[in-house]
């Protein structure tokens, strides 16, 4: 193993440092504090160059970036410049950048931000370079990047100094670029479909809308505790009464919960709602939207996410979870009353919890346990039961039922949907069961909300809502393991705890 792909220890870096600072030092005292440098005016970007060497080749540019290599070769070197877009070899010839500029250019560390003029020419190797002409230091690098074959393994520095892993992994800028991209496409879709975007509060006196532990903060001005938003969607269908007939917003959701590889404690949704249409409507939509989504940032509907083949082009499956149920374990809970359906999970050797074994619950639960993660493809799961959907509307076939789907895609839900409640007297009745679960300790039940009540009062017309994750969506389309490596700045444990 080379020096370079050694290790440093904490004696080599402290020396590192040291001299990185005393280097800064001479060039302030000589006059040349780099962070006074204010502007840089660039006329190009290194992709600029390759991509068009043709019409560029002769000309002279204007460039800056990071200097990320450096060769010192006597009187003439090589160093690699990567901007935003990538990356483009300089060439640093004493004869061209005048002799004290280049003993200057030979003290530059690997890391420095540099600003490079020069003519656009292609070396005897053929490697597309510019010859520099003039050079400025536009900011001193002071802690050495980490060496590419061990730096860049230790997955928690990655998420804590994300700032770093940009600089150094492609691959890592990449799948944020990516993610910008998909939200941008989102944004595109919805807007050609006519929804208005919008922004409702992050900060609620009550939360709502989903099944899930909130943050609770305090407001000094008004000497209450509020509550940081598990969800955007009582917002949204209060602006379906006011009679703006199709919104969505995409934002961030705060979620008092565990963290793993599927889930952050805050992290991005779309939720969009359109009146006079249905759960079905929103498959639809959903469906549509996703295509999209694939088609316009991959250029395909098919990709591969961790080693499995995953296909979103159109025609997805849809099932009842009853049926799903049914299909991988047997049980036919729509030819079952409550006994009878509680009979056969036990004699499956399964324990419900406390408090959830009505017909419904037990439906829930047995999914979760036979069906879930056998949903590799794209796959709508419908008609949820009422016990676990307080905010959908009933089924008028089965009012055990709701108007509900879930999208999963390899095991993992990834959206969410309605035929949205609008009955009153309904949402007033099922608030109070999610009230009376509270009280019994569940502390992901829904509060009692009058306002959203008072609201459907005015009339909300039959509408269907969906939610979707973002952060799952990027992960699938990226083929990203776990939510932080689509997460700019994770949720992190500091240090000192």
């Amino acid at each position: 193993m080379s020096n370079e792909q050694k290790e440093m220890t904490q004696a080599e870096l402290g020396e590192l440092l040291r001299i990185r600072r005393e280097k800064l030092s001479e060039l302030q005292n000589a006059g040349n504090d780099p962070f006074e440098q204010v502007r840089y005016e660039r006329t190009h970007y290194t992709t600029d160059i390759k991509n068009n060497f043709d019409e560029m080749e002769g000309k002279t540019v204007s460039l800056a970036g990071r200097m990320m290599s450096k060769r010192i070769m006597g009187k003439a070197s090589f160093a690699d410049l990567s901007d935003r877009y990538g990356r483009l070899q300089m060439y640093v010839k004493r004869d061209v950048l005048g002799e004290d500029e280049y003993k200057s250019f030979k003290k530059l560390d690997i890391g420095d931000l540099v600003g490079i003029e020069g003519e656009v020419f292609r070396t005897q190797k053929g490697e597309i370079s510019v010859v520099v002409s003039k050079l400025v230091l536009l900011s001193k690098n002071l802690i050495p990047l980490p060496e590419k074959w061990h730096g860049l393994k230790d997955t928690d520095l990655r998420y804590r100094q994300r700032y770093v892993d940009l600089i150094i992994n492609p691959d890592v800028r990449d799948t944020f670029e990516k993610r910008s991209k998909i939200v941008r496409e989102i944004r595109n879709f919805m807007d050609s479909r006519g929804f208005m975007e919008v922004e409702t509060p992050c900060l609620n006196t009550i939360p709502g809308g989903a099944a899930a532990r909130p943050f609770i903060t305090h407001h000094n001005a008004l000497d209450i505790d509020m509550y940081m938003r598990i969800a955007t969607e009582l917002h949204l269908k209060r602006l379906i009464v006011g009679g703006f007939e199709q919104v969505y917003e995409i934002g961030r959701i705060f979620r008092n919960e565990g963290m793993d590889t599927k889930h952050n404690p805050e992290f991005t949704t779309i939720e969009l709602y359109q009146a006079y249409t249905d759960y079905v409507g929103m498959m639809n939509i959903t469906e549509d939207m996703i295509v999209h989504v694939c088609e316009k940032v991959l250029g395909t509907t098919k990709m591969t996410y961790q080693g499995v083949e995953i296909d979103f082009s159109k025609g997805w499956k849809r099932m009842t979870m009853a049926d799903a149920v049914k299909e991988y374990s047997g049980l036919d809970f729509m030819a079952m009353d409550r006994e009878q359906a509680l009979e056969a999970v036990k004699a499956k050797g399964l324990t419900p919890e406390k408090n959830k074994d009505s017909w419904g619950d037990l439906l829930a639960f047995c999914y979760e346990e036979f069906v879930e993660e056998n949903l590799m493809q794209p796959t709508f799961i419908t008609d949820y039961p009422v016990e676990i959907s307080p905010l959908a509307k009933r089924k008028p076939s089965d009012p055990r039922l709701t108007e509900r789907f879930e999208l999963f895609v390899y095991g993992r839900e990834l959206a969410n949907a309605f035929s949205e409640l609008n009955d009153p007297i309904d949402q007033r009745g099922r608030f109070e069961r999610q009230v009376e679960l509270r009280a019994q300790g569940d502390d992901e039940a829904n509060m009692m909300d009058d306002d959203f009540i008072t609201a459907l009062e005015y009339g909300m017309p039959p509408t269907g809502g969906m939610g979707m994750g973002i952060d799952r969506l990027v992960m699938f389309l990226t083929d990203s393991s776990s939510i932080r490596d689509v997460l700019l700045f994770p949720t992190m444990k500091p240090l000192d705890k």
